[in-house]
């Protein structure tokens, strides 16, 4: 089941945030001072965005996190998060959670996603190349970035 995330859920949804990044930090998770309880509770009630999360047996797993980023145009929306639990991959469910993305922007009359990407998560790259995805012409990285830009054409042009 696709749904949107409600606010009870903010400790699991942190939870499997943390699983899905510590895979693509091998030196272990960058502790930067993040609330991530804070900031996830934050997506959750915005009335601007929307996260949507895979429910599986009544656990979590998977989930994306949605919105037009501040000073874009409102036909721009950025998928700021996108995860599945590592036990998990490979079994359509990244598959599905974007396709539900995809339908939701459709509807609210979004004509391009942004993202950004960890230069060393080359499994994530490999996915949202097959989703669509390509680098993104408006923002080229930089010498020194950790990470890539990619763009998506919401209704295929």
């Amino acid at each position: 089941m696709i749904r949107t995330v409600v606010p009870a859920e903010a400790e699991a949804v942190v939870a499997l945030h943390a699983r899905a990044r510590a895979t693509y930090y091998p030196d272990g998770i960058p502790q930067d001072g993040s609330d991530w309880l804070a900031n996830w509770r934050a997506a959750i009630e915005r009335p601007d965005g929307q996260v949507l999360c895979v429910v599986e047996q009544g656990r979590i797993v998977g989930l994306a996190s949605f919105r037009v980023p501040e000073g874009a145009d409102a036909d721009t929306v950025k998928l700021f998060q996108f995860h599945v639990d590592p036990d998990r991959w490979r079994a359509g469910i990244g598959a599905a959670l974007h396709t539900a993305c995809v339908e939701q922007w459709r509807a609210d009359g979004r004509r391009s996603a942004v993202l950004d990407v960890h230069v060393g998560n080359r499994r994530a790259q490999a996915f949202y190349a097959r989703q669509g995805w390509v680098p993104d012409p408006e923002n080229p990285p930089a010498d020194g970035d950790h990470h890539l830009f990619l763009r998506f054409p919401v209704n295929g042009e």
